[in-house]
């Protein structure tokens, strides 16, 4: 039986910003269902690269596909059409609505029914309100953030707002779900609570997921492959044990004095 192709693949990508190349020949792959690990340090090219997955950059060559198709130049909203999710290391909500507002607003874009039905309050509009209300409830749910939900986002603490972004994200349903550092400015509890929550993400919605992240004991414990960059470049790839006894990785990344 022929296995089946990983769910991602990057082959040869690179981008060049005014002569600075900011990612070079960079392949990897990412297997469906796993947690996909991205490590280097600052201006290695880790948000570079998922700025091209997603088409906010255009490539300068290399190719991407997802499920077997080619997504690489597509427009950002057409490759979350295509089930492709991310979130931001800056975190983007819209501060003066409520969490729900914010988990609503992705999935009545999703939403079948018509604009006109929705102000006219017809009986379909009405029935589709109520239920995308309750899928944002149940979302809010799954990140521990049903008690926000009257909240305004701009209120919550930062580590509840990186969860509200991560609710946001799973409303467009991806089978792909990028996140940027999102253990950024948590303190140690918040970051083991982190680590937990994206696996049981991964296996409640069946995802993928591919993360870039400097906490290396998050790394650690839920990733695997880890995939490591420097220089706009891939510099290994492995599992933990492999990349912790790589020298090149522990010399470059995870040495004595090295930040992680």
């Amino acid at each position: 039986m022929t296995a089946a192709a990983p769910l991602l693949q990057v082959r040869s990508l690179s981008k060049v910003f005014g002569g600075i190349q900011a990612v070079d020949n960079f392949s990897f792959d990412v297997e469906e269902g796993s947690i996909t690990g991205i490590i280097g340090p600052n201006g290695a090219g880790k948000t570079t690269v998922f700025n091209l997955i997603t088409g906010v950059y255009p490539l300068s060559a290399g190719e991407i596909l997802f499920g077997g198709e080619s997504i690489g130049g597509l427009r950002p909203d057409v490759i979350v059409r295509k089930r492709v999710a991310r979130t931001f290391q800056n975190i983007r909500l819209f501060n003066r609505q409520t969490c729900i507002e914010n988990v609503l607003t992705p999935l009545l874009q999703r939403g079948k029914c018509s604009f006109f039905g929705a102000i006219l309050g017809m009986p379909g509009a009405r029935r589709m309100e109520r239920e995308l209300h309750e899928k944002a409830m149940d979302l809010l749910k799954s990140l521990g953030l049903a008690k926000y939900a009257g909240w305004q986002a701009g209120n919550l603490p930062y580590g509840l707002q990186r969860k509200l972004e991560i609710a946001r994200a799973l409303a467009t349903d991806p089978r792909l779900l990028l996140l940027d550092e999102p253990a950024a400015g948590m303190n140690p509890e918040e970051t083991r609570s982190l680590a937990e929550l994206v696996s049981e993400i991964r296996d409640k919605f069946n995802l993928t997921i591919l993360l870039i992240e400097h906490h290396m004991d998050l790394v650690m414990n839920i990733c695997s492959p880890i995939v490591v960059m420097n220089f706009g470049a891939l510099l290994a790839r492995g599992t933990p044990d492999e990349i912790r006894a790589n020298p090149d990785v522990v010399a470059a990344y995870l040495g004595k004095g090295k930040k992680s």
